[in-house]
């Protein structure tokens, strides 16, 4: 298919519960892996595969917005205003703008060590398709874990009605039944940072395992795998070991031991 026969749209809508109350003032796509926001590296990822793109917003929803028309001027921003309308609706929403092309989907809060230049090489159009890791235990799609990336092909995609659910039950769970589901696989490794411990995790493999601190950050204590976000300051007698510090004096901690291995 041609890039211009494809549209992206980047999820953003949602509220990061896990991970308030930082998400309580800063919504998560915002929030930063190596000091780069997770809306940002999304724009990126999908940018690079379609022609245009959109983002969806509720949560916070002008500072998305914000963020995004930033980052690409020539940004779609999608608002839900009154709830948010879930993979399916969020799609439904957008059917005007979509105009009966395809569509790559990707989540805003996934990080990935990997690039994924090829996801659409050879793809046909008909068939969703997913980008997956093999995790060796019962996943998402027998042993294979979606990492936030897939394709709505145009026939599905101007089906779809508005629906809280998501597209495993709009869309995937009956094509994976019929085998009718496409994948690839992710040579590198993923983070949905939906937690203190996958987030603090993406941060220290980003960096090779050092913590991670805003340039216009203070730290004037110790830290041990930290990420100290933009504006936080850090006190001269504090010793923070696997937190994560906003500039509203926001801290979150995760276990040492739930840190996964990087």
């Amino acid at each position: 298919m041609k890039r211009t026969d494809i549209v992206g749209v980047v999820l953003a809508a949602g509220r990061g519960s896990r991970m308030s109350p930082i998400t309580d003032r800063v919504p998560k796509p915002l929030l930063t892996v190596d000091n780069e926001t997770l809306l940002a590296l999304a724009l990126r990822r999908v940018g690079g595969l379609v022609g245009p793109v959109a983002v969806n917003a509720h949560h916070l929803a002008h500072q998305i917005a914000s963020a995004a028309i930033a980052l690409a001027p020539d940004v779609h921003v999608s608002m839900e205003q009154d709830k948010p309308l879930g993979t399916a609706g969020a799609l439904r929403h957008l059917r005007d703008w979509i105009d009966g092309r395809a569509v790559v989907v990707a989540n805003s809060d996934v990080w990935l060590s990997a690039p994924i230049d090829d996801f659409l090489h050879g793809w046909e159009g008909t068939r969703a398709r997913l980008l997956v890791r093999d995790v060796g235990r019962s996943a998402d799609f027998g042993s294979l874990q979606y990492l936030g990336i897939s394709t709505v092909p145009a026939v599905m995609a101007a089906a779809l009605d508005y629906s809280p659910s998501g597209l495993y039950f709009a869309l995937w769970r009956d094509a994976f039944a019929a085998g009718q589901l496409e994948f690839v696989e992710s040579a590198g490794r993923s983070f949905d940072c939906g937690t203190p411990a996958e987030f603090l995790t993406a941060n220290l493999v980003a960096s090779g395992a050092s913590s991670v601190v805003a340039a216009d950050a203070t730290v004037l204590g110790s830290l041990d795998r930290c990420v100290i976000l933009s504006g936080a300051v850090v006190g001269p007698d504090e010793h923070l070991v696997c937190a994560v510090r906003d500039r509203f004096g926001n801290t979150l901690t995760a276990d040492p031991a739930h840190l996964l291995p990087h």
